[in-house]
Parts: C-alpha cells; sequence; structure tokens
C-alpha cells in the first residue's frame, strides 16, 4: 500500500434515521449501538441533546464495522468536523468508544445550557468574502475565501438575506450557536470531563481551530473544549490534510459533506463516503484499491 488514508467524522446536518442500517450488518457495530440506546426517531435525530451523541455513536459505528477490514495501519490521520471532532478520537484509540459517545451528551447539555433558553443556529453563507461576513455576525466555521457558517441568535440570522441579497445564505437544523463565543460557558466544564478521559491517540487528529495536528492528551483536551466556543477553520484543516501527504479520504458518515468539500479543494485526493455504498464489503473494496 502507497497510499495514506484520512478518516473524516461529520458534525450535524446530514442526519436521518436509516444512518444506523448499513453499521448494523455488522454484529460488533449492533451491539455497540444498542448499548447507546440511541433514538432514531427521525424528527428527535434534530434535537441539540438527541443529535450530538447519536452522530457520535453512527459515526463509531461504522468505525468498528469497518475498522478489522481496512489495511493496515490505516488510518494515518483522523479529522472531525465539529462534534465530529470529538469522534475523531474514539476513531484514534484515545478513549472506549462508549465514553465518547457519553462525552457527546454531556458536550450538548452544557452547550444548550450556555444559550440560556436564547433562540440561536447556524447559517451557510457563500458569495461573501468572510472578513466581510466576520464585521456583521460571528463566523463558526471557515469553509472557504468566501463561505462559511456563522451562528447568532435567530433574530441575527433572519436579516442576514437583507444585507447580502445575493449571497447563497441557508439556515440549518441546529438550535445553538456552535462555535462562537455564546458557547463560552461551557468550555470550561466540558474541559473537566475531558481531563482525564482521554489518552494518547494512535494517530494524529487534526484540531479544528487552528488545524494543527494533535498527539498529547492535554492538547487535546484543550483543542475540544475550545472548539465550543472558537471558530473552526476546516478550509485550514482541509490543506491541512493535504500537507501530512493524505492520498485517500473516506467520510464515516451520515451524509457525505466532508468529502465532497475535500475534493472540491483538494481534487487529487479520492474522497469518498460510506453514504456512497450499499454494503460494508464495497466500502472496504474502495478504500483498498484506492490506497493500492
Amino acid at each position: 500500500m502507497n497510499g495514506r488514508l484520512l478518516l473524516l467524522c461529520p458534525g450535524q446536518g446530514g442526519q436521518h434515521a436509516g444512518m444506523f442500517d448499513l453499521a448494523r450488518t455488522h454484529v460488533g457495530a449492533r451491539d455497540f449501538l444498542d448499548r447507546c440506546a440511541v433514538p432514531a426517531d427521525a424528527a428527535a435525530l434534530f434535537d441539540n441533546r438527541v443529535a450530538q451523541p447519536a452522530i457520535v455513536a453512527a459515526t463509531l459505528a461504522m468505525w468498528l464495522a469497518l475498522k478489522d477490514t481496512l489495511p493496515a495501519p490505516a488510518p494515518a490521520l483522523v479529522a472531525g468536523y465539529s462534534i465530529g471532532e470529538l469522534t475523531a478520537y474514539g476513531v484514534a484509540g484515545a478513549a472506549p468508544l462508549e465514553d465518547i459517545v457519553r462525552l457527546a451528551a454531556a458536550r450538548a447539555t452544557l452547550m444548550d445550557a450556555a444559550a440560556k433558553g436564547e433562540p440561536q443556529g447556524l447559517a451557510a453563507i457563500s458569495g461573501v468574502a468572510v472578513d466581510a461576513v466576520r464585521k456583521q455576525v460571528d463566523v463558526a466555521i471557515v469553509t472557504g475565501i468566501d463561505s462559511c457558517i456563522v451562528g447568532g441568535t435567530r433574530v441575527q440570522l433572519d436579516v442576514l438575506p437583507a444585507i447580502w441579497p445575493t449571497a447563497r445564505i441557508q439556515l440549518l437544523p441546529v438550535g445553538i450557536a456552535s462555535h462562537t463565543a455564546r458557547m463560552q460557558d461551557a468550555v470550561a466544564p466540558f474541559a473537566r470531563l475531558l481531563e482525564g478521559s482521554l489518552g494518547k491517540p494512535r494517530c494524529p487528529v487534526v484540531a479544528g481551530i487552528d488545524a494543527t495536528r494533535v498527539t498529547r492528551p492535554d492538547v487535546a483536551v484543550d483543542r475540544l473544549s475550545r472548539q465550543l466556543a472558537e471558530t473552526i477553520d476546516w478550509a485550514a484543516c482541509m490543506d491541512a490534510m493535504l500537507e501530512a501527504g493524505i492520498t485517500v479520504a473516506l467520510e464515516l458518515g451520515p451524509g457525505a459533506a466532508l468529502a465532497r468539500m475535500l475534493q472540491a479543494r483538494h481534487p487529487h485526493i479520492a474522497c469518498r463516503s460510506v453514504s456512497d455504498f450499499h454494503t460494508l464489503d464495497g466500502v472496504s473494496a474502495w478504500v483498498v484499491r484506492a490506497l493500492a
């Protein structure tokens, strides 16, 4: 094998009731999901307190279902988008998988509390320079020079089309202003929960807020807690993946947004999502071919 494999762990937005189905064809992954007892109701999956642990559990179940069939050593690098960054540490072996799901549930509870009952959310904006966007609203995630995710109150988000009438603006199904200063009250308590919960990852994990490759537990605690209230630079993270020599990227699902973004930014990296496949064998076969 000449290639280097990256595993991508998604954030909120692509979840759906069927996102557990493929992983459940694997006995170990099915048992893991049963122990996690994640609700599968489609409506509940967009409630923040359900969404975060459900997405983490679905992604980790897919990793459980695939990990023994992927070429060793795999992966070379793991990266996660928003809540997916916590998932990434589970994939990298820094903590037991059920502990990662519990931390995801605690993270959601702390972020909901930090919102203080205020109607909040996220919106995707493209067609406006990120520097210009920062002057009007908090940028939660940078995805390109003229594309980003912003966070704020519903009132702030509702007026964005009037500010940039020619931009493409889409409200996202997320009920909190993640990765903005509105989540600051959640940072310290989440850091305390992480301390002692994370060990050394078996491969580096990309930190969302600064695109560094994390290999130490103390740095993992710092980056994972700070990203609740600081901007994630996903564009820089994608560039860091290229700099790490990644040749193949597999998004563990649900959804395929991360694979599409990476493919668009760095077309010579072979990118797919498990959502593109009907069987686990199909996923593994593609990875083996792509890495050859």
